[in-house]
């Protein structure tokens, strides 16, 4: 069973990794074969190296200057959802987030979801037919 602080120590963690140079710390945090989506419709990112490689793509550098604040909205079992917003400072992009974690009893990541949304996305109505 995993607890609301150790989900939260997780989030942290993850910002702090996000924040430093090099992917060397990021056993710390997902399993060796942890698959990652960086989008409900991405192909999953499978095993250390390869989400290695994802973060240093995306990543400006650690001094990349943003802004992050994350609540844990549930924790059921090992399965946890965190709300992220993110302020990037240099491009004025905003996201706000919603993460789905896999966590084992040593407290790493199996799988991590992601679903990114920046203001003025679609919201989906519009290919629903739903659209006002």
């Amino acid at each position: 069973m995993t607890e609301r602080a150790a989900v939260e120590a997780w989030v942290r963690d993850y910002e702090r990794l996000w924040r430093t140079a090099g992917t060397d710390g990021l056993s710390e945090l997902f399993t060796a074969d942890a698959s990652y989506l960086a989008s409900p419709w991405a192909q999953p990112i499978v095993g250390l190296p390869a989400i290695a490689e994802f973060w240093e793509s995306e990543r400006t550098g650690p001094d990349e200057s943003f802004t992050m604040a994350s609540k844990v909205i549930a924790v059921d079992g090992s399965t946890a959802i965190v709300r992220v917003s993110v302020e990037y400072d240099a491009s004025g992009s905003r996201w706000r987030d919603l993460w789905i974690l896999e966590l084992g009893d040593d407290g790493r990541c199996a799988a991590f979801e992601e679903w990114p949304f920046a203001p003025g996305q679609s919201d989906g109505h519009d290919q629903l037919g739903t659209s006002q």
